[in-house]
């Protein structure tokens, strides 16, 4: 009986949790394999695989797959380097280190929409924008950077919002570094790079696994971004999968379809942590 207590207790809270996750994806499953068109209701039934080969076939399918690799690749490598050199920076003791963390982290509190608005009207304006205005002061030409530069605008926008978390897990591993070793390794001659090399960065190695894992997974899903700025154009052109499905589904009003890409979505995101899963236990072993 004292062991059925804590399992009853416990019983309402994970039943709810599984519900909450079982019941939206036993849906989606359900709507991805019918004909599901909110412009034609009376053309519905089962169809199998033809909403996932509508989806994959889809023109736009191929480059949305490439630009969100690419942004995924890109963000993580500013990151990850960014992070690790902001980290060094303000490792070491100065005056009013304690605000500049704070500065440092602040951006990652930043609504992904908030993000977009302040990247599009403040910064990148090609008119008033403060990039423009350091154009025009140093006499070039401003640059439309949501017109000519579409997803490495987004891509800026994103690493510029998640460098703040890849920098705060770096410095809380640092602070775990034996200071001992360097000062031996600093005594014996090593240099600041070879310390880098063979001191920090192996250090590091769990930290930027976790980072690259986390951003991984929430990278896939960038949308606010895209969908505030530059609607996912000119074109595909910052069309990653998560607008993709978001076109399938309310423009284009498919909701099988729509259905069958954010099985795809969650099927590389799986694929993904898996993948990154494994990664991480090879570091921590």
């Amino acid at each position: 009986m004292k062991r059925l207590l804590p399992r009853a207790l416990m019983a309402p809270a994970v039943i709810t949790l599984f519900l909450w996750m079982i019941v939206p994806l036993v849906m989606t499953i359900y709507f991805s394999v019918i004909r599901y068109n909110l412009m034609q209701p009376d053309q519905s039934g089962f169809v199998g695989l033809e909403n996932f080969e509508y989806f994959v076939t889809d023109p736009s399918f191929t480059v949305a797959v490439g630009n969100t690799l690419l942004l995924l690749g890109s963000v993580i490598v500013i990151t990850v380097i960014g992070g690790v050199g902001l980290a060094l920076l303000i490792d070491a003791p100065f005056p009013g280190r304690g605000l500049v963390r704070v500065l440092l982290i602040s951006p990652f509190f930043v609504m992904p929409t908030v993000n977009a608005l302040l990247w599009k009207h403040m910064m990148m304006n090609p008119i008033y924008g403060v990039l423009a205005q350091v154009w025009i002061f140093f006499g070039a030409e401003p640059v439309d950077w949501l017109t000519d530069f579409p997803l490495g605008s987004v891509i800026i926008m994103v690493a510029w919002q998640w460098l703040p978390f890849a920098t705060l897990i770096f410095i809380t591993a640092l602070q775990s570094l034996n200071r001992e070793q360097l000062e031996a390794a600093r005594m014996d001659g090593a240099n600041g790079l070879q310390q880098l090399r063979y001191m920090v960065l192996p250090h590091l190695g769990r930290s930027v696994a976790v980072v690259v894992m986390i951003e991984m997974i929430f990278l896939l899903s960038v949308f606010a971004e895209i969908y505030t700025t530059t609607g996912g154009g000119p074109g595909d052109a910052s069309t990653n999968v998560a607008f993709l499905i978001f076109k399938q589904a309310l423009l284009n009003f498919d909701a099988g379809v729509a259905s069958a890409g954010a099985l795809f979505a969650v099927l590389l995101a799986n694929i993904a942590a898996v993948f990154l899963i494994r990664l991480i236990g090879k570091n921590l072993d």
